[in-house]
């Protein structure tokens, strides 16, 4: 549950919404965070009220700059603009808690978890909100069914919207293929397909 010193959405859309699954799986106690792809800023600025250090990092100049700019009274909060596969802003084994919504889709899977992994410590968790292809009858059905729940939240919150200049892209893999590549990758990982066009995916690093 968002907690009084959490600021509200300024907008919905269907990312946003399952921010609150997000927020809901920070360990107690959490002290280093990173937001990966965190556009505006705004989960950024959700999970401060819970974590010591949070830091978003993102490849588009414009969205850290409007990050920053919609940040300035949220001094726990730093933006990095930088590609988080590469970047030496972001250090091996340092963070506790790691979240990515709607970023996995823009890169090879594979390979971003595995730096998701890597850049995680000991006991830290990794959070993912994801979009995948329906391939299926079975996938087609279950996107349909979320249609009347998206209308009627939307319609509650005014609307879907967001920030100018966020980039979209089709995801090419298929929820099926997703959660096998996620076992595979991530072994204990929670898999989850939700109602809104996304799927989490949970997972606690081991220690060693």
């Amino acid at each position: 549950m968002p907690r009084p010193d959490e600021p509200s959405p300024a907008y919905w859309n269907h990312n946003v919404h399952y921010h609150r699954l997000v927020l809901g799986a920070v360990p107690e106690g959490c002290g280093r965070a990173l937001d990966i792809g965190c556009g505006d800023g705004l989960l950024v600025r959700r999970l401060a009220g819970r974590i010591r250090e949070v830091t978003g990092v993102d490849r588009s100049a414009a969205m850290v700059r409007l990050a920053r700019e919609r940040s300035t009274r949220v001094p726990n909060a730093a933006f990095l603009e930088a590609d988080f596969m590469t970047a030496d802003g972001v250090t091996a084994g340092s963070y506790d808690f790691i979240t990515a919504v709607a970023v996995v889709h823009h890169l090879d899977f594979a390979a971003a978890i595995r730096r998701m992994a890597d850049l995680l410590a000991p006991g830290g968790r990794l959070v993912v909100i994801g979009l995948a292809r329906n391939r299926t009858p079975l996938d087609w059905l279950v996107s349909g069914a979320g249609v009347p729940a998206a209308l009627l939240l939307a319609r509650h919150h005014g609307g879907k919207s967001d920030p100018p200049g966020v980039p979209v892209l089709d995801p090419a893999m298929a929820w099926r293929e997703v959660r096998r590549a996620a076992r595979g990758a991530l072994p204990g990982s929670r898999y989850r397909r939700h109602l809104l066009w996304r799927y989490s995916l949970v997972w606690d690093k081991p220690h060693p």
